[in-house]
């Protein structure tokens, strides 16, 4: 269930009234959004709907970037001081599913099998909507350019990265960008920000060990898998425990081990994949070459050899410290809680965001969205997440106000 935080309320009181206005389209959005969940690169629905609304409110927006990406342009009528430049702010919203069985008994539950918005994806899209929606109807608040990017696939392959190779970030350049992922792991009416890493870097192994096959009465005539990927297992963990500084954090974890057939049959080959996380960028490499290393050398000493395969997916989500500083200044007056800013909350967890702001400053921030009193605690990834749409309209605000203290400021 939820983190140990206290339980914590949304104050919509701080919310604008025309927020508060627009909130119930903002719920029907997503709720439609919900029923039609679509994984990687296949959100042709959605991807429609959304282009649907932006041509219905008059907004300039391309479709079809990196398959099923949308970026649309809002500009700004309020006048440019003349100490001021043009600048242009990001807002990126991620709009995949999972491949999960939905057991949730809503009457906006998944429509299609085996597919379900597990992860909040389905609010991150109907908060851009509703964010996109109310700048467009106040353009004279601000004076800069809004691109509002939609981006498939972040639950995989990754959208982030052909979005940018397709020049979402150009044509007008991007100056800074900001993001934030509904988080069940805080109460709702809190907000998740700090400077520097909030998420951390994602790399995956898949590893085949080969040994030699036999009975299993016999095994002085085998090399036995099973034996040589055990003694990888135990080994990989000993990165982490005595390779880096117990100050830093980083995780090494082998998730799927298969091996044999039979009891009495030692099997010739084994097989394992795992998950590589950490947050300092001087492990990038480092941590792989150590799998190599302790895999070559266990399979040596045993008479095995093996097949390794190690990529890398996202890098470490790291936040430029005075964009989370506008997002904190902004979050803290509208989540008027006794919790309210979060500001040490990490997590091991990855997000293709990085890549984002890997090419331009900006601060990824999480919403807090879960309330245990409606039953709306299930974490991420599990067939029964749900969060609080009260946070929807925390969302727009929160996204609103950095619109406005960006330019403005």
């Amino acid at each position: 269930m939820v983190s140990t935080f206290p339980s914590a309320s949304a104050n919509l009181s701080s919310v604008r009234l025309d927020i508060r206005s627009l909130h119930p389209q903002i719920i029907e959005w997503r709720r439609l959004i919900h029923q039609k969940p679509e994984l990687g690169f296949a959100e042709q629905i959605t991807s429609k709907f959304i282009s649907q609304k932006l041509t219905e409110w008059g907004i300039e927006h391309q479709t079809g970037i990196a398959q099923t990406g949308i970026v649309a342009t809002i500009n700004g009528s309020k006048p440019v001081e003349s100490h001021q430049n043009h600048r242009v702010l990001a807002i990126r919203a991620d709009m995949d599913a999972l491949p999960i069985q939905e057991l949730n008994e809503v009457s906006y539950c998944s429509q299609h099998q085996g597919i379900m918005h597990a992860c909040g994806h389905d609010g991150h899209t109907a908060i851009a909507l509703g964010t996109t929606k109310y700048l467009q109807q106040h353009r004279d608040s601000f004076s800069g350019t809004i691109k509002i990017i939609f981006q498939p696939a972040e639950e995989g392959p990754g959208g982030a990265k052909p979005m940018i190779e397709a020049g979402v970030l150009k044509n007008p350049d991007v100056d800074a960008i900001i993001g934030l992922h509904l988080w069940n792991n805080l109460p709702l009416g809190t907000v998740g920000v700090r400077a520097g890493a909030l998420m951390a870097a994602v790399e995956s192994f898949h590893c085949t060990i080969l040994g030699k096959g036999g009975h299993g009465a016999m095994p002085h005539q085998t090399v036995d898998s099973v034996v040589v990927a055990a003694q990888v297992v135990n080994a990989l963990q000993t990165i982490v425990a005595r390779n880096i500084n117990p100050i830093d954090s980083a995780v090494v974890t082998v998730g799927e081990f298969h091996a044999g057939t039979k009891g009495n049959v030692i099997a010739d080959t084994a097989r394992m994949s795992g998950t590589v996380r950490y947050f300092n960028l001087d492990f990038k490499g480092f941590i792989q070459q150590r799998v190599q290393e302790i895999i070559a050398g266990i399979c040596q000493i045993n008479g095995a050899s093996y097949d390794l395969e190690y990529w890398e997916l996202y890098p470490p989500t790291i936040n430029d410290i005075h964009m989370a500083e506008l997002v904190r200044s902004v979050a803290e007056q509208v989540v008027e809680t006794d919790v309210g800013i979060v500001p040490e909350c990490q997590t091991m967890g990855g997000e293709d965001m990085s890549f984002f702001l890997q090419e331009v400053p900006g601060c990824y921030f999480f919403l807090g969205s879960a309330n245990p009193q409606k039953g709306l605690a299930y974490p991420h990834h599990h067939p029964r997440f749900n969060f609080d749409e009260t946070a929807l309209a925390m969302g727009v605000e929160i996204f609103v106000r950095c619109v406005e203290k960006y330019f403005n400021s």
